[in-house]
């Protein structure tokens, strides 16, 4: 059937593709949210699902760089679908590791939830997960709509992310030597406002492969 209508095929396996990194994306935005939401309020359920769900996007990241093998090995595309498929396996890498992100942040939020934080900081930390899950759903929708305007946008986003990080770190600087006692606790947040603010940085590699993937030229 393959090689009897072969334009067909093309259609049919690209669409596949493009659909498994849609999904793949979701999931990853599904991750997060659960994860940021696990910083103010802790619940070992939906911490739970946000490691199992990094375990899956793990499996669907795989299963997705094999497709696109397959892609390639049957229907030898070239020019711009090429490009589409080889940036597809590079943005599911990206994908997986921000499933993973996720997961380090929801295995630390137990570690923080009696710790007596600041409003601002807590504020400001939750500004700062947000603006990240903004910018990854940003950069999954760029790719898979190929909208190089809004890719580009990313690197403006990201300095944003990299001030609020500024910001929160000094912030629970001061807290932990104001508050000696909790140090060995406060110290779990510095790590995750650093995994939030490299959720943004990934994001802002799959901006920047968007743009490669339209233009052939390093953003």
């Amino acid at each position: 059937m393959d090689k009897k209508y072969p334009s067909i095929s093309f259609k049919n396996r690209i669409s596949n593709v493009k659909n498994e990194a849609e999904k793949i994306g979701q999931q990853a935005i599904e991750a997060q949210k659960k994860a940021i939401s696990l910083i103010e309020v802790y619940d070992e359920d939906i911490a739970k699902e946000v490691i199992d769900l990094a375990k899956k996007i793990d499996d669907a990241a795989f299963n997705l760089e094999r497709m696109c093998i397959q892609f390639m090995a049957v229907e030898q595309p070239v020019a711009g679908d090429l490009m589409f498929i080889e940036s597809t396996i590079r943005v599911g890498s990206h994908v997986k590791r921000i499933g993973y992100l996720s997961s380090n942040i929801a295995e630390l939020s137990v570690l923080i939830k009696d710790i007596n934080v600041p409003e601002r900081l807590m504020e400001d930390l939750q500004y700062m997960a947000h603006y990240a899950q903004m910018m990854l759903s940003k950069g999954i929708y760029a790719f898979l709509d190929q909208n190089i305007d809004m890719a580009k946008e990313l690197h403006n986003d990201d300095d944003k992310v990299d001030d609020l990080f500024d910001s929160v770190l000094k912030q629970i600087t001061d807290f932990m030597f104001e508050n000696k006692d909790t140090i060995t606790s406060t110290i779990n947040m510095i790590f995750i406002a650093r995994f939030i603010e490299r959720i943004g940085d990934r994001a802002v590699e799959i901006g920047s492969r968007t743009v490669f993937m339209l233009t052939f030229k390093k953003p």
